[in-house]
């Protein structure tokens, strides 16, 4: 009779926090008012879950759930239809999503121009993914399966952002 060995065990890293799961969801008016409570309910939640206002993932977290937001309620409304805020964590992992029901307009990066006049938008399109991206760790977005519209999403891991505070 043979005995296997046993399985190797991986260290805990202790530089590291680590979230417990955790999951928010709810649909918001896309209106500017549906955008400030999305922002608002969010700050919440991660302080809930031990994300403190004031720390760099709170602010962190919290302006790419305000950017997203914005931008459903600007270029992904359809006049009736709400838009969805997802939150999770996992680890030491953030993750936001924002779905709206406006599927045709993707979202593209825009590089930034010496003159932000300049182009066809009046350089009113493309900053507010600018930020997401230098905010986040990734981002991108995916077409809904279940009906019309787009989930834009950014990833954010905490130990990038916060380091341990005194």
């Amino acid at each position: 009779m043979t005995s296997n060995p046993p399985l190797p065990v991986r260290p805990l890293r202790t530089n590291q926090p680590q979230l417990p799961w955790h999951h928010f969801s709810m649909r918001f008016s896309s209106t500017p008012r549906g955008a400030r409570l999305a922002r608002r309910l969010a700050g919440e939640r991660l302080d809930a879950w031990g994300v403190p206002y004031g720390s760099d993932t709170h602010d962190t977290v919290t302006l790419v759930v305000a950017e997203l937001s914005a931008n459903a309620v600007s270029h992904g409304l359809v006049p009736g239809r709400d838009f969805r805020l997802r939150l999770s964590t996992e680890g030491t992992t953030l993750r936001v999503e924002v779905t709206d029901t406006r599927g045709e307009k993707v979202p593209a990066l825009v590089e930034p121009s010496a003159n932000p006049g300049d182009g066809d938008d009046g350089g009113e399109g493309g900053r507010g993914l600018l930020l997401v991206a230098a905010l986040a760790d990734r981002w991108g977005w995916y077409p809904c399966a279940d009906g019309p519209g787009k989930t834009v999403w950014a990833v954010c891991s905490e130990s990038a952002l916060a380091a341990p505070s005194p």
